[in-house]
This record gives structure tokens, C-alpha cells and sequence, in this order.
């Protein structure tokens, strides 16, 4: 499987991540602590009421939110460690429907020792708006907190 990317951004954990894959997880921006990323909403990421279903906008925004725990060119001794969700809390504030494009905003908080709190805003837009930016790319559905821990690689 090749790394899912966009405007040259990659990272080494989406290889072989069959899940962000299937999902057409694009990555818009990565930095430390921080991630960007974008997908199109499918007849197949709906439930039974015609919107986004919520386990879909729960996967995406947890890839956000592994994108901004783990660096996406880790030294050898970042390597040897994975960082992973201990907890993680979403609220749905608006439904997204069938064709819009949500973007996912992942933020680094706080981080010491080994554990991490992330906020990651997760938007709707329809896919005739103008390009989306970091700072509104569309309306916000749902807002989701994660809290990471750092792990030995096994």
C-alpha cells in the first residue's frame, strides 16, 4: 500500500492503514503536534437517517489525532515508541451528509512524560465551496479530545 498524501505531506503510520485507506483519508498539513487532513463523504459512510455515521466521523477524527501524536519523520529514538489513545471523548454538533468534505483539525495541548492531550475540531464543507483553510474549513460537527500515551514499539 502506498501512503495516503496530498501536496507532498506523508507519514509513515499510514502505510499499510487499510482503514484510512478505504476511507480516502488525504493528508493537508502535518507539523509537530499537529495534522490536517480531509475525506469525501460516501453513500457507504452513511446510517439509516441519510448522514454521516458517527463511528465514520469517530475514525477520522482519530486518524487526526494519530497523525498529530506520532512525528512523521521520528529520530531513531522516536522510533522506538508509538504513541497511542488512552481515552478519547466526541461531541457531535451537526450532522454532515452524503458529498460534503470534512476536514479534521488536530492540536496538541499539553504534552509531558509519556502522555498527551489533543483537541481536534472536525468540519463539513460542500464540495463546491471555496478551498478550505485551517481556520475555516467549513462548519463544526464535532468536536473530539484525546488523550495519548506513549508506548515501546512491540
Amino acid at each position: 500500500m502506498v501512503e495516503t498524501t496530498l501536496s507532498g505531506a506523508s507519514h509513515h503510520i499510514l502505510t499499510n492503514d487499510y482503514a484510512s485507506e478505504w476511507m480516502g483519508i488525504e493528508v493537508l498539513r502535518l507539523d509537530d503536534g499537529h495534522a490536517t487532513i480531509r475525506m469525501h463523504l460516501r453513500q457507504e459512510m452513511l446510517n439509516g437517517f441519510g448522514m454521516a455515521h458517527g463511528g465514520m466521523i469517530f475514525a477520522f477524527g482519530d486518524t487526526a489525532f494519530a497523525l498529530a501524536c506520532n512525528p512523521a519523520n521520528p529520530t531513531p529514538k522516536q522510533a522506538a515508541n508509538i504513541t497511542v489513545a488512552s481515552g478519547v471523548d466526541i461531541n457531535f454538533i451537526k450532522p454532515a451528509f452524503q458529498g460534503q468534505v470534512i476536514t479534521a483539525v488536530a492540536n496538541r495541548r499539553a504534552s509531558t512524560g509519556r502522555s498527551g492531550l489533543y483537541d481536534i475540531q472536525i468540519y463539513a464543507a460542500s464540495p463546491d465551496a471555496p478551498s478550505a483553510t485551517d481556520t475555516q474549513p467549513g462548519e463544526l460537527i464535532a468536536e473530539f479530545r484525546g488523550r495519548s500515551r506513549t508506548i515501546s514499539k512491540k
